[in-house]
């Protein structure tokens, strides 16, 4: 499942983000790249261990647990603290697949990557180039979103993104571990859950609305790994 999530910042945290970023030291790309990815990646990043990048991932964190469509969507039982990248000149990062499993910096935990999530921060009229393109069962998808906005997609995907040749891309990016690894369980749970909460919306006395919650909860008691 592609999905498109909006308004994951509002537009003051975004003018923050922006602020913060544009003061910011950056370094060089590779530190977070794989063996693989490495040859294909060109830009760079905020240093994990920066005052700014914790500042602004536990922003971005704590608008991620407030946003329901992100949480029926994701069923996220970990998040990797957010990452912030910027592409200008030129930069891009090739065609990969993320890592499968990822070590928490400063910690003993380890985080499988069932989702990746970018949230896009710089305007789309600000800079030329610079779409996340994801392949998948159904095509290719190009994705240049509003800032503030969300994309989430499997972590199995091939994706890269295409040279920025005016302005700067800035974003954020993450994996999520969901409490359901498998991408078709946790996509019927999403239509499920999607359609529970338009038929409560119309009839929400409505026996059936009851019936299809137990359904979906017992799905998810049967798929969960915590």
């Amino acid at each position: 499942m592609l999905l498109p999530v909006a308004e994951v910042l509002t537009s003051q945290q975004v003018a923050e983000s922006l602020r913060v970023l544009e003061q910011a030291d950056w370094v060089d790309g590779h530190v977070t790249a794989g063996h693989q990815s490495a040859r294909a990646k060109h830009n760079r990043q905020l240093a994990e261990d920066s005052a700014a990048s914790r500042r602004l991932g536990e922003m971005i964190l704590g608008a991620l647990q407030g946003h329901p469509l992100f949480v029926s969507a994701a069923l996220p039982l970990r998040v990797f603290p957010p990452l912030f990248n910027r592409y200008e000149g030129g930069e891009a990062f090739g065609t990969h697949v993320d890592n499968a499993v990822r070590q928490v910096p400063g910690t003993p935990h380890r985080l499988r990557t069932d989702l990746s999530a970018t949230i896009f921060l710089s305007a789309p009229d600000s800079y030329d180039g610079g779409e996340l393109v994801v392949e998948d069962t159904y095509g290719v998808h190009s994705v240049k979103l509003p800032p503030g906005h969300l994309i989430l997609y499997p972590a199995t995907s091939l994706h890269h993104v295409k040279p920025v040749t005016r302005g700067v891309r800035l974003a954020a990016f993450f994996w999520v571990q969901s409490m359901v690894r498998d991408d078709g369980q946790r996509t019927l749970l999403f239509d499920l859950d999607t359609a529970i909460q338009g038929l409560s919306h119309e009839h929400a006395d409505h026996p059936s609305a009851v019936q299809l919650v137990g359904i979906y909860h017992n799905l998810l008691r049967r798929w969960a790994e915590l």
